[in-house]
């Protein structure tokens, strides 16, 4: 049996109507996942750097010190110039 154009378009609309359903389901299920995890005191994301941490201060240390350049502070404590650069300023704020 071979689909029409007109069956052809009826199918690969339930299909997609299907698809966004799944899709709205799982944005359902995660929002109401996370709005659980906030009402037992859990919060997403990544755990903010302390200003006394030992990479950061010895960033700071290693830059005051001029001895070495950035790239080699960086390849040192195998961090990204990005991460050494807000180390710095964490340190910064500290003092």
């Amino acid at each position: 049996m071979a689909l029409t154009p007109a069956s052809g378009e009826l199918v690969l609309n339930i299909f997609s109507s299907l698809a966004q359903f799944e899709r709205r389901l799982l944005q359902e299920r995660t929002r109401a996942g996370l709005a659980a995890a906030r009402a037992r005191g859990r919060k997403g994301g990544r755990r903010a750097v302390s200003k006394s941490a030992p990479k950061v201060m010895m960033a700071r240390h290693m830059y005051h010190d001029k001895s070495l350049s950035i790239n080699e502070i960086c390849e040192t404590l195998k961090i990204s110039r990005a991460t050494f650069f807000r180390y710095v300023s964490l340190a910064k704020d500290a003092a």
